[in-house]
């Protein structure tokens, strides 16, 4: 066996390597690169469990970043159970190779009660008080406190959230190498998200100065995480899930539901929340991607109709076009609708902002029914952002029950970023890289093909 780093850079394509990021170009132009043809959607939680079990969602079931749990009548975003990932995961296959096969995976999602012999991934705690402590799961649950002991507690506010920025992938990477030197996997996978929070909030060109900034900084990252992987006789193989498109505005796609009369809400102090189970027909908003679940087939037809009519939808799938694509699994929505190139779907439910639900302005990636990139911002009518996150922070500290309600739920157009299609142009799109490019293929690579490709790394022909 041949011990392999796979590192995720998300957001990484072509385009975007180039003067800022000199390791990376240096690394793609002594290895090898390919194309990475995804799967639909492109997004996290769906390319991450194609990448390792080589199935397309309509097999592994996971058909976005959530889905509307039907026997709960509720939706749900960023669960962590593996157990939700159907098919035999790729360290699954190299163990049945060779027994002493082992695996750690760094911060990869659906990373909790895995068969990978060793793992970490976010989790706060969430006191009854209201407050959410920074902190994470490991298997084995000692490594929690090695890891905390040596590089202080997981910064999740710096995972996501207007704060997000380098610390989070500089501490994954320092957990990397830590798990690298302690526990010698022979597969160790790891997870840097970084660029994704600027592509999102400047959208994908490198020339822009503040995004050149951000591609530099990943750049050092990953260059220090290699050539530690390499001096303890590691190959090297990088990967991306999707690439970032440039978008102009969102879709609201539920308001047009709701507008229609088949969207229902309940009313709770004065705030709207989705009834789901109540609604006749609903969205799951995921970047440029949306799952519409109609409760009446009859109804569908006419659901499909109005959709096609709204602007910024490119396409509409009924059972036919999801069995095209690959995504024709129950937990699909009845309808999935795409975004043209250049928009994105909001959650959006609520026809007054005066009525949005207080978790609207809040980091609240489990509550709400849809992904919200707007929570990379501070809302603009902040005239002194900072001071009103510590002005809230202080408030919490003394005792008060106190929202950091600091999230705009209006201006989409901050958003410059999104991705979820499937994208023509090999530039724009995600790339896999290796330092044994005799394995690439002669075109690109599919996710699907992604888990083969890595045995023949972790098990190179004699």
């Amino acid at each position: 066996m041949q011990p392999v780093l796979v590192v995720l850079v998300v957001g990484l394509t072509p385009k975007l390597v180039g003067e800022a990021t000199p390791f990376l170009a240096r690394f793609l132009r002594e290895g090898g690169m390919r194309p990475l043809r995804p799967v639909l959607p492109a997004v996290t939680c769906s390319v991450q469990a194609s990448l390792l079990t080589g199935l397309l969602p309509r097999e592994h079931g996971i058909v976005a970043n959530g889905w509307y749990f039907r026997d709960l009548a509720e939706v749900w975003l960023w669960r962590q159970s593996n157990r939700l990932v159907a098919g035999e995961k790729v360290w699954e296959a190299a163990k049945k190779r060779d027994p002493s096969f082992t695996c750690a995976k760094m911060f990869w999602w659906y990373n909790m009660y895995s068969t990978a012999d060793v793992s970490a991934t976010p989790r706060p705690i969430y006191r009854a008080d209201g407050r959410k402590i920074p902190d994470c799961y490991t298997e084995p649950p000692e490594l929690r406190y090695e890891l905390t002991k040596r590089f202080g507690r997981f910064p999740l506010f710096h995972f996501w959230g207007p704060m997000a920025d380098i610390t989070s992938s500089k501490w994954i990477a320092d957990a990397t190498r830590y798990v690298i030197d302690t526990y010698n996997p022979t597969l160790t996978l790891c997870y840097l998200p970084h660029l994704d929070y600027g592509l999102q909030k400047w959208g994908p060109d490198p020339a822009d100065p503040r995004l050149a900034r951000e591609l530099a900084a990943i750049d050092q990252v990953v260059e220090e995480l290699v050539h530690h992987a390499r001096r303890k006789g590691r190959r090297v193989v990088l990967v991306s899930e999707y690439g970032i498109l440039p978008v102009r505005g969102a879709v609201a796609i539920n308001r047009v539901l709701r507008e229609a009369g088949w969207l229902r809400v309940r009313e709770e102090l004065g705030g709207e929340l989705l009834d789901a189970g109540a609604s006749r027909a609903f969205a799951l908003a995921d970047h440029q991607l949306a799952h519409v679940y109609v409760r009446d087939p009859e109804l569908l037809p006419e659901v499909r109709r109005r959709l096609e009519e709204v602007e910024g939808i490119a396409r509409v799938l009924d059972e036919e076009g999801k069995r095209e694509v690959g995504l024709d699994h129950p937990r699909a929505g009845e309808l999935v609708a795409l975004a043209e190139r250049d928009r994105w779907f909001c959650y959006y439910y609520w026809l007054d902002d005066a009525r949005a639900p207080d978790f609207a302005r809040l980091v609240e990636i489990h509550r709400k029914p849809g992904y919200d990139p707007m929570e990379l911002f501070i809302d603009p009518r902040f005239r002194f952002p900072k001071l009103a996150v510590a002005r809230r922070l202080a408030l919490r500290a003394l005792g008060f029950r106190t929202l950091l309600d600091v999230i705009p739920i209006t201006g989409t157009t901050l958003i410059k970023g999104s991705h979820g299609l499937v994208v023509e142009e090999e530039d724009e799109g995600p790339l896999v890289a290796t330092d044994r490019p005799e394995l690439l293929p002669e075109g690109p690579l599919a996710a699907t093909a992604f888990k083969d490709f890595l045995l023949a790394h972790l098990f190179p022909p004699a």
